[in-house]
């Protein structure tokens, strides 16, 4: 099925501003508690938050072969597991609701009262739940500085870094909503000028800006993916916040990896969108590395996504 909803020619009759980040050709999905304390699947046209939920009961994606409760959950696995036609022709046809030449939802006031909401009456949920989740070491810039840390700049890059795909399990448990308060973690660690461990507090909480990948359809156990068709296993991409205790990090990582420097809080943004919809609709750079054939793409190509951190 093609993606008109991409069409970047398209307009909607709600408003988006010109620097929004939620254009009519974004249509992410995500969870909310509507004004009347009601659970819903939604998605978001620039201000504007849209119950599909409501959608659905009015009759909106007729035609489409969804059940009853489809939207009607507190996260968005069954939808999910619906696989990738039923993913497109609902963002298709969010896309022709709210398309500035249709006229069916737009001069329907009763049904605009049910459907829209403003972004200050609903509270976001965690999009989806997760009962496991693999951290990848995928940047180089990153590896390699991470790597300066905690050996000498000759070895900041370890060589299995070309060969393999490098990760470790995270803790979904501890897996949070961009925006609630985290408490600083206790663990131990071996300052530079201390003779025994010392414990207590964190003095190098770090974040990491990272892109998450939410996967559906699990294989087989023992039946592996091919890589070429990966897509059809990936929902969505979502920003998230990796939280990092660097100085318990460098102590505790030899010789299984992070646990308790990694664990204590991972940060999710709770807006996913589709990975297709930004593969088709972006820019893409061709793949410089030489990685191992298990692992190279026929396209030898990726998908740029540009992210930015800021604080205070």
């Amino acid at each position: 099925m093609s993606l008109s909803a991409n069409n970047p020619d398209r307009k909607s009759w709600l408003h988006v501003d010109k620097n929004s980040d939620f254009p009519i050709q974004n249509i992410p999905f995500g969870v909310f508690l509507t004004r009347d304390d009601i659970i819903t699947i939604g998605t978001r046209i620039g201000d504007t938050a849209i119950d599909l939920g409501a959608l659905h009961q009015l009759g909106y994606f007729d035609g489409i072969a969804l059940t009853e409760d489809i939207f009607l959950q507190d996260s968005l696995n069954d939808f999910i597991a619906d696989g990738r036609k039923t993913w497109r022709a609902v963002r298709n046809r969010i896309a022709h609701i709210f398309d500035s030449n249709n006229t069916d939802l737009k001069q329907n006031k009763h049904h605009k009262e049910i459907v829209l909401f403003r972004l200050d009456e609903i509270e976001m949920q965690l999009p989806v739940q997760i009962g496991d989740y693999t951290d990848f070491y995928s940047s180089i810039e990153h590896a390699t500085n991470v790597g300066k840390m905690f050996r000498d700049a000759d070895n900041a890059l370890l060589p299995n870094w070309l060969h393999i795909p490098v990760g470790y399990h995270g803790r979904s448990s501890s897996i949070i909503p961009s925006g609630i308060p985290i408490h600083r973690p206790q663990g131990q660690t071996f300052p530079a000028d201390a003779t025994e461990p010392l414990f207590g507090p964190s003095k190098l909480v770090d974040f990491e800006l990272e892109m998450a990948f939410i996967t559906t359809d699990a294989n087989d156990l023992g039946e592996p993916i091919p890589i070429d068709e990966a897509e059809e296993y990936i929902f969505g991409l979502v920003l998230l916040n990796d939280w990092s205790a660097r100085d318990i990090q460098k102590w505790e990582y030899v010789p299984l990896g992070p646990f308790l420097a990694k664990n204590f809080a991972t940060s999710m943004l709770s807006s996913v969108a589709g990975l297709l919809e930004i593969v088709e609709g972006g820019p893409i750079r061709e793949q410089a590395l030489d990685v191992h054939r298990l692992l190279l793409d026929a396209d030898r190509c990726a998908a740029v996504v540009v992210t930015k951190a800021s604080g205070s």
